[in-house]
């Protein structure tokens, strides 16, 4: 197995019911590492940006409004297999067919407010770190 790196997002509807602590604890009980941390407020261009595939779909504009609803916490996470580790830790994207014990089982809401996101594959990962991080800040 290959040491790899993923993007964590803890998104506003975690942060506004004060999740962060508990998400963060479940991740550093994994097998997974936090390399890299921080809470920002992003800007609408910053979501467009990470959401452009998303951006023919109806919901796009909704999607934009919730990231900017409040600040979130952008992580990168280390470990083996880290993408599909953390994937399974998320759990389904619609909490209702979650695994028991994963975070979205535990803390989201619904579909739309399904508290944290992680990159679906390495070149995912590798551009949505970019996006947030800097070499410098990635510190393992």
């Amino acid at each position: 197995m290959a040491i790899e790196r993923t993007l964590s997002i803890i998104k506003p509807d975690a942060i506004k019911r004060n999740l962060t602590g508990a998400i963060i604890t479940l991740i550093e009980n994994s097998d997974l590492h936090i390399v890299a941390q921080k809470r920002i407020r992003l800007t609408k261009e910053q979501a467009k940006t990470f959401y452009a595939f998303h951006k023919d779909r109806p919901f796009f504009d909704e999607l934009v409004d919730f990231m900017l609803s409040s600040p979130v916490v952008v992580q990168v996470l280390e470990g083996e297999s880290a993408i599909s580790v953390y994937r399974n830790l998320m759990g389904d994207t619609d909490p209702t067919r979650a695994a028991d014990g994963t975070i979205r089982k535990v803390f989201a809401k619904s579909i739309e407010e399904n508290s944290v996101h992680g990159s679906d594959s390495a070149i995912a990962a590798r551009v949505e770190i970019a996006q947030f991080f800097s070499d410098n800040e990635i510190v393992g």
